[in-house]
């Protein structure tokens, strides 16, 4: 798998960066098309298929379905629960909030946490691309939110590659709920809706839910496995990526290692609850994993679960 290298500290990006970026970024839409081709063969609603906007067919509530998608009058008649589903457009607006703060520039095993967000992006715009669908991005750097306007093309998502792969995070209290709330204002069109971060930074659980109000939702969750666990490796110095703040942690300790992976299980835990709660679909990768097969299982467990809906409609 192709490994992308972000620009050094200076924002000038010489001409052989420049050009070894834009390398780097063919070699991975080369990867991500050939692993992942197939996937949606002949498929008009994307990565993740939207709700539409058109009402289709009624069925029979079940459980997990959105109580908002309840056809009351439907109800009514028969005397039993029933959803109606709905006809996903075929031209899909896809928003990418891509959070690239200092906490994603770490990585200790393929890449960086930044590295493989960009990876996902790439993915997502790839795929989402065949069926001529728009893509725009929302640049989380750390200290300011940036705007890219959606396009539709090979070249446009390759402009918002480069763009990811060439951003260099800035110091400062992460802009990630910023760009949540701007993701479901009236800036940007109802559609799919992408969040590709670490989720560290808290108090993004609310604004997640008012981006599902407008948004079919995926989130991304980028992981490290030293957020999880720690190796023994004797008295390391710790550096929080966000504030600079250095920490002595001593990896000896049977308990340190134990308290410090219980948390990052709790962690994970407490995010997977707060996506499932806000109605989001959740995708978890890791930099020491596959990401491509994961991508590729995730959206299997999607079509297999719309394929057993519409076969209970049948």
């Amino acid at each position: 798998m192709s490994t992308l290298r972000r620009s050094g500290p200076s924002p000038t990006t010489t001409d052989t960066d420049a050009a070894r970026t834009r390398a780097i970024l063919r070699r991975l839409e080369l990867d991500v098309t050939r692993r992942l081709d197939g996937l949606l063969q002949g498929d008009y609603r994307g990565l993740v298929p939207g709700l539409g906007s058109e009402p289709g067919e009624t069925r029979a509530y079940s459980a997990g379905d959105d109580v908002r998608r309840m056809d009351w009058n439907v109800t009514a008649r028969m005397n039993e629960p029933h959803v109606r589903e709905s006809i996903a457009d075929r031209e899909l607006e896809t928003t990418v909030l891509v959070d690239l703060s200092p906490s994603l520039d770490f990585g200790t095993v393929r890449q960086t946490k930044a590295e493989l967000a960009t990876a996902a992006v790439a993915a997502i715009g790839l795929l989402t691309d065949r069926a001529g669908n728009r893509l725009g991005a929302i640049v989380n750097d750390g200290a300011r939110l940036h705007d890219i306007r959606p396009g539709s093309g090979r070249r446009h998502l390759m402009s918002v590659l480069h763009r990811l792969a060439t951003t260099v995070p800035q110091p400062g209290d992460s802009a990630l709920v910023e760009g949540l709330h701007r993701l479901a204002g009236p800036g940007h069109r109802g559609g799919l809706a992408v969040v590709v971060s670490d989720l560290l930074r808290p108090g993004w659980s609310s604004a997640l839910r008012t981006v599902t109000l407008r948004h079919e939702t995926l989130v991304i969750e980028i992981v490290d496995p030293r957020e999880l666990e720690l190796p023994d490796v004797g008295l390391v110095d710790l550096v929080d990526a966000r504030t600079g703040r250095l920490v002595e942690v001593d990896t000896r300790s049977a308990k340190v290692r134990a308290r410090f992976a219980e948390a990052g299980r709790a962690r994970l835990d407490e995010h997977a609850h707060d996506v499932r709660a806000a109605r989001a679909d959740h995708l978890v990768l890791r930099t020491d994993r596959d990401w491509v097969l994961d991508l590729a299982k995730f959206v299997d467990r999607r079509r297999r679960r719309r394929h057993l809906i519409a076969g209970a409609v049948a």
